[in-house]
């Protein structure tokens, strides 16, 4: 099979993207873990780590959606589709592929609407932190960004491919069968 172009530009990004989204994560983790101990031991408290935690968490999720887009991890229910000819199989996944990118789009027009507010607003978090709302809703909205065109370029790429006929090509899109699944569950055990 022919390299894919979408991939060999998606992939670094969105990698760069899931791995900055796990130190969040891990840095989160120890931020919880230290309070709980200083309010436990020491009756301190950091104030703020839950609302942090809620700006993190949103942020991963936003570039989370790219990295299971790629990892072909996003759930689709194929029972009806498993059973199609090939054909039908690969223009409903086209289908599948250009409703996510539309729906991505939508959330990252959406998201750069209620930024917009914030900026006009100057919104500031009612918390004692009193974060301007600006900072991790824009790191949210390239998430949500990121989505947009990651999506938008597979489904594109991927009805390009059925338009010119190259089923074997737009089937590198299609959701992993339950023997690819079982396979990498296989793999992954092995390398532990």
């Amino acid at each position: 099979m022919l390299p894919n172009p979408v991939l060999r530009v998606c992939e670094p990004v969105v990698r760069v993207a899931a791995l900055l989204g796990g130190y969040g994560l891990t840095a989160l983790a120890v931020l919880v873990g230290f309070e709980v101990v200083a309010r436990k031991l020491f009756a301190f408290s950091l104030q703020g780590v839950d609302e942090i935690g809620g700006y993190i968490i949103a942020a991963m999720a936003a570039f989370g959606f790219s990295y299971a887009l790629l990892q072909k991890a996003h759930t689709r229910i194929d029972i009806f589709t498993a059973r199609l000819p090939r054909t039908a199989q690969l223009w409903l996944n086209v289908l599948a592929l250009a409703t996510l990118a539309v729906f991505a789009c939508f959330m990252a027009w959406r998201g750069w609407g209620a930024l917009a507010d914030t900026i006009e607003l100057k919104s500031v978090s009612s918390t004692p932190l009193r974060t301007p709302l600006w900072l991790p809703q824009s790191v949210w909205l390239a998430g949500l960004a990121l989505f947009a065109l990651v999506s938008a370029s597979i489904a594109l790429h991927a009805a390009w491919l059925a338009f010119r006929g190259n089923r074997a090509a737009a089937a590198q899109y299609a959701p992993r069968s339950l023997e690819e699944q079982i396979e990498a569950e296989r793999v992954e055990i092995e390398t532990l």
